[in-house]
């Protein structure tokens, strides 16, 4: 099947069987946190047709997850399969999984190389449906690693090119990363954006109601990110541009959204740039859209390599100016004039200095001018939900 963003899509595809026999759908990931990838399903969940559809995850941790009592209070299971590192077990493990809990019509699977295992084994069970789905492009980094790895990587692609019978991509960069530089060229593949909820951004703000729980002064100039602290986003350098802009400014601050392993490095790094006084760590947050409505002036997004970055059009749909790394996929600038584009090989003083002048340059845009560049667009969840319901209803046909 070809699908296409451009194609005409129900808004209330029929299974088979209806609501007697509801298409049967199971996501894998790795745990539910508050990440990008994690929180796109959240919103999947809370936005599809519980009555057509039933949902479970499977992830491949024994330790909670952000999300998890959301994901039950929807209906959905929570199954383990922490095996990872045990290769030789993880097949008789996910067979029981399918064989106790199904049988499903589907299995999506978000665990990126990973997915060269899960799929077979789902093919094996005889699942119609098998979903590879890249939401991050690794080339850059992979690229570093050694001959054994790179054999790894190449015999995953091969694998789920042989197993997956659809094919879902964040990104063109994405697409390249998991499906390699024909993916265009496979009608099983698609890309398919990663949908906010728009209506946390369609709700007053009250700046100093925000300023206040941090303890920020209403006249602050306030630099955030929104990100796992991972070496992906890059904090390091992020922290270093960011101490680099605030001497150059007074009454500045930077706030950082997110929880990660390297958290505690860089609240050692911002002590020793004498700034920890000025930067706030939020940990995770369930009102991202409020955070940047109300809290923060201009976005700082320098990671090292992004699917998409959601975060970016998250900053976006709140109107405000970003810096971001050249390697963030083109397609997250939806909002004109919001977003400007550095390579990471410029040095901290050239990153310091445009971050200060494309925030002085280009003024918050109100959220009128920003939300209808969105509600028209394939980030808007209600308009990504419907592709998915598609190729999940034509599982149940088949």
């Amino acid at each position: 099947m070809l699908f296409q963003l451009s194609a005409p899509v129900p808004k209330h595809p029929e299974p088979s069987d209806s609501a007697k026999h509801p298409v049967r759908i199971l996501h894998v990931v790795g745990r539910m946190d508050r990440g990008g990838l994690e929180t796109w399903l959240m919103r999947v969940l809370q936005s599809i047709d519980r009555q057509q559809f039933q949902i479970d995850i499977m992830v491949h941790s024994q330790e909670a997850g952000d999300y998890d009592s959301e994901v039950l209070v929807l209906g959905c299971r929570i199954l383990q399969c922490p095996y990872l590192n045990q290769p030789w077990r993880y097949p008789f493990e996910f067979k029981r999984v399918l064989s106790t809990y199904g049988p499903y019509d589907v299995v999506h699977s978000h665990v990126h190389f990973f997915s060269g295992y899960v799929l077979p084994i789902a093919q094996v069970a005889r699942v119609p449906c098998r979903i590879a789905h890249s939401h991050n492009d690794h080339r850059a980094v992979e690229r570093q690693k050694n001959w054994i790895r790179q054999g790894y990587l190449n015999m995953m692609k091969r694998s789920i090119s042989r197993s997956m019978t659809h094919g879902l991509t964040t990104s063109q960069q994405a697409a390249l990363d998991l499906f390699g530089p024909s993916w265009a060229e496979d009608d099983r593949i698609a890309l398919l954006f990663s949908g906010l909820d728009l209506s946390p951004f369609r709700t007053e703000v009250a700046p100093d109601s925000v300023r206040q729980e941090w303890e920020i002064p209403a006249d602050a100039w306030v630099i955030g990110h929104v990100g796992r602290f991972e070496p992906q986003k890059n904090h390091d350098f992020l922290v270093r541009v960011a101490a680099q802009a605030m001497r150059q400014r007074p009454n500045s601050y930077l706030m950082l959204v997110g929880q990660g392993s390297l958290q505690p490095q860089i609240e050692r790094q911002v002590e020793e740039l004498g700034i920890g006084d000025r930067v706030i760590f939020t940990g995770p947050r369930p009102d991202i859209a409020v955070i940047l409505l109300g809290g923060i002036d201009v976005f700082l997004f320098p990671s090292i390599h992004e699917g998409l970055g959601v975060a970016l059009v998250e900053a976006q749909a709140a109107g405000l100016p970003c810096l971001t790394s050249d390697v963030v996929p083109v397609e997250a600038d939806v909002v004109p004039g919001l977003v400007k584009r550095l390579s990471l090989d410029l040095s901290i003083d050239e990153w310091a200095n445009a971050l200060l002048t494309h925030s002085r340059h280009t003024p918050r845009r109100p959220i009128r001018e920003t939300l209808p560049s969105l509600e028209e667009s394939p980030f808007n969840m209600e308009n990504s939900v419907p592709l998915l319901e598609v190729i999940y209803a034509e599982a149940a046909n088949q």
